[in-house]
């Protein structure tokens, strides 16, 4: 049986050390914060933690009233009577999403929480009804 030394941890409180080490931990600490503010909903992972409706099930599930979160790229942006309309694409669909923000730019990633909306729009003997987000 062999007798185990005694370990020497004082490389530890090397200043070098201690550098290296502090400036790791401030590395891995940006890193995560970093990806937390990233696009990662195809990994299902997304920024604030909430449950991100895909835009084609929401089209598919139909419910008018439901409050719920989107998740996606502007694509338009549209001036209204003290609003503005957005068209978002999260690559599953698109959707218009009408709020009071003025500062959503074409091409940003966004998370909206808003209510799904219906706005029916008969013609002739054919609907040709949206759904919508009003946040």
């Amino acid at each position: 049986m062999q007798k185990v030394k005694n370990l020497n941890f004082s490389f530890l409180y090397n200043h070098n050390s201690v550098v290296v080490l502090t400036r790791s931990g401030l590395t891995l600490f940006l890193l995560v914060g970093l990806l937390s503010c990233g696009n990662l909903g195809y990994l299902g992972i997304n920024a604030i933690g909430a449950n991100i409706t895909q835009i084609q099930d929401l089209k598919a599930q139909q419910e008018d009233g439901k409050t719920l979160y989107v998740q996606g790229k502007v694509e338009k942006r549209v001036p209204l009577l003290n609003r503005y309309a957005y068209q978002i694409n999260d690559s599953t669909g698109k959707i218009w999403v009408v709020t009071n923000q003025t500062n959503l730019q074409q091409g940003v990633q966004v998370v909206i929480k808003g209510k799904v909306r219906y706005q029916s729009i008969p013609l002739g003997d054919k609907e040709y009804g949206e759904f919508y987000i009003d946040e």
